[in-house]
């Protein structure tokens, strides 16, 4: 976070979370291939790039898409949802996967298989709704040993849910060895759809 990142958002998602932001992603879009989405982003001279959705994974062309940034010398990260396998991912890619918390109606999609892919580079991410999600979501983070196995361990209030001043003290209050982030692009630019 905070870092000029090139985004490139993938369409379709087979999750549906009742915090969605990004349901614009579901359909529509403009079809590209692989070089154009390639010179698309070399011409934002921007080292970052991070490929999202919707739900990145289920375009059979993404991990291509991956291999491609990475060959092309791009930090690049990938954001999945955590429903779809995550071990054919480029290992030069950082992956940051959520886990869905009760709150989205969708944590019994979660691929709990997928974290023993991950490495101490990748990111988990819990999105919190309430109490009840954050005490899942420490629950998961000891359960995991997640802690002691990721570098970033990421909590985020539901924006315009969850009082980000709230999670930080149960975070605090706690000594949870987790990082929490907010939505930085809705701060910044009033959860402008695209940005």
């Amino acid at each position: 976070m905070g870092i000029p990142t090139v985004f490139v958002r993938l369409t379709g998602c087979p999750l549906r979370c009742v915090y969605c932001d990004t349901a614009y992603a579901f359909s529509g879009g403009e079809l590209m291939g692989l070089e154009n989405i390639l010179d698309r982003v070399a011409s934002w001279n921007c080292r970052h790039v991070t490929v999202t959705g919707g739900e990145p994974l289920a375009q059979p062309e993404c991990l291509d898409l991956l291999k491609a940034l990475c060959d092309r010398d791009f930090e690049v990260s990938l954001e999945t949802g955590g429903a779809m396998p995550v071990e054919e991912v480029d290992p030069r890619v950082c992956i940051v996967m959520d886990l869905k918390t009760p709150g989205s109606r969708e944590s019994h999609r979660n691929r709990y298989e997928n974290l023993q892919h991950l490495r101490a580079t990748d990111q988990v991410k819990f999105v919190i709704c309430d109490r009840k999600d954050y005490e899942w979501s420490a629950w998961q983070v000891r359960k995991f040993g997640l802690a002691e196995r990721i570098d970033d361990v990421l909590f985020s209030p539901s924006h315009e849910e969850l009082d980000p001043a709230q999670l930080a003290q149960w975070i605090l209050d706690d000594r949870l060895p987790v990082r929490m982030q907010i939505q930085l692009h809705k701060v910044l630019w009033n959860s402008e759809p695209g940005r």
